[in-house]
């Protein structure tokens, strides 16, 4: 077993905590402990899970001055994202107790010679990996929705914002959920491998890169364990010939800076028809050229640090790298002389096939932009991606946008003339290497139940 973990502020280098590792008897005392609380909340009615989770919702907004704080110390987000993100994770709430005992009862079928119920009965202890980028949302996000369903669950959050989810454990038992019921886990990957092996597991839920996501699923899979993956992307955001230039580069620089840029469903890649290349490139370089970096609790900072220094070199060497096979700086792509983990706004041109710019994630301010012969062009180069998380179409003719993402999009999620992050009553997830399952909008209440058959005669 590894030494404490140590949380460090990405924008000062200067530490901010440390939290001892549980040993492998704790690990297990703590995922009896949570088995032992689901046992009781599985027999609560929807109505009594539901008013639990809207008090959540409550001291969220009662206590987000403190946990915004936390988050912007330990992972460097602006101070208004954090607000933002416990905002929405207190909605997810809201949505969740509104909906939640409709989307969860019984359904009543005919049957021959009889009547069939199909009734969804909670599975047990439910286990979530999550990463830094989102302190709060990450773990809301699966939570809340298994805690309707009537799970236990554990969560093993990102090392470097473990502060935040013994925040979020706190917030949750304030609110008046039951002790252990939602359990955080301070463990290493080796720990980790066993807890998705323990007998009271019954699902696995990650949220990381497609190869942590490979690594979990082939452990889950060879214990028989259902897992929802929500992994990587390079989202495409697509500028056809008829699209409006004002809005079109306003959204793409919000979708690409949006949290540092340290988003799943950032816009990564602009692929620009040619009518309109020109005058993108020069606009959009414009706005990210003046992006400021900064302080992320100065409200003149439109860009914080990243999380991690070492978050913040891989990123260097993808940029680096992607220069040596054909890829043109146009601003940003240098570390600055500063103190943190910090990146600048940084726009990449001549992207092509074979450098990262154009194959992988650039986690972090970065944009790729590529240049399209046409329309059919444009979505002929979104899709030749491995991954489909999320994307955009830009186009001043709303019907035929919407005819594009719905038939001819490969990902899971499409913005049309704007960027959106979540929103809790619309499905959140992907298809390809981004992973598979669906949070949000009711669908993640049903991913850890068991759809029980009831024949009656």
């Amino acid at each position: 077993m590894s030494g404490p973990i140590k949380t460090i502020n990405p924008a000062t280098d200067e530490p901010l905590a440390e939290y001892a590792l549980m040993n492998d008897d704790q690990v297990d005392a703590a995922v009896e402990a949570c088995h032992k609380a689901f046992l009781d909340w599985r027999l609560k009615s929807l109505d009594d899970r539901a008013a639990v989770i809207r008090a959540i919702g409550k001291e969220l907004r009662d206590s987000k001055d403190a946990f915004a704080k936390l988050m912007s110390q330990e992972v460097g987000k602006l101070i208004s994202a954090s607000h933002d993100e416990i905002e929405l994770c207190a909605a997810i709430c809201d949505f969740t107790a509104d909906n939640g005992p409709s989307e969860l009862a019984d359904e009543e079928r005919e049957i021959p010679g009889g009547t069939g119920v199909v009734t969804y009965s909670p599975l047990g202890v439910i286990y979530g990996i999550q990463p830094w980028n989102f302190p709060c949302y990450q773990a809301v996000r699966y939570a809340i929705a298994n805690l309707m369903a009537g799970n236990g669950v554990l969560l093993k959050h990102a090392a470097n914002c473990t502060g935040s989810g013994l925040f979020l454990r706190d917030v949750f038992e304030r609110a008046g959920l039951p002790e252990n019921l939602f359990t955080v886990l301070i463990i290493d990957h080796d720990q980790s491998d066993t807890v998705i092996e323990h007998e009271r597991v019954r699902g696995v839920t990650l949220t990381g890169s497609d190869g942590a996501g490979k690594v979990v699923a082939k452990k889950a899979a060879e214990n028989l364990k259902k897992t929802v993956l929500e992994l990587g992307s390079n989202d495409a955001y697509l500028i056809l010939q008829d699209a409006d230039l004002d809005v079109a580069v306003d959204a793409c620089v919000t979708g690409r800076i949006y949290n540092n840029g340290e988003t799943c469903v950032a816009a990564k890649r602009f692929i620009v028809t040619a009518r309109h290349y020109d005058e993108f490139v020069d606009r959009f370089t414009q706005k990210m050229r003046a992006m400021k970096m900064g302080d992320p609790f100065d409200e003149d900072s439109d860009l914080g640090p990243m999380a991690r220094g070492d978050l913040r070199d891989t990123l260097h060497e993808q940029v680096t790298d992607s220069v040596k096979k054909g890829a043109k700086i146009l601003c940003g792509g240098e570390i600055p002389d500063r103190t943190g983990a910090y990146y600048p706004a940084t726009v990449l041109v001549d992207v092509a096939p074979g450098q990262p710019a154009h194959d992988d994630e650039l986690f972090g301010p970065v944009a790729s932009i590529i240049k399209a012969k046409d329309d059919e062009d444009a979505m002929r180069i979104a899709n030749d991606s491995r991954y489909g998380l999320g994307g955009g179409i830009f186009s001043q003719d709303e019907d035929r946008a919407r005819e594009l993402a719905s038939r001819h999009f490969d990902t899971g999620m499409v913005c049309i003339n704007g960027y959106n992050l979540a929103i809790p009553n619309m499905p959140f997830g992907g298809v390809k290497d981004s992973g598979y399952g669906r949070e949000h909008g009711g669908f993640g209440m049903k991913e850890f139940v068991n759809a029980k058959s009831l024949y009656i005669a």
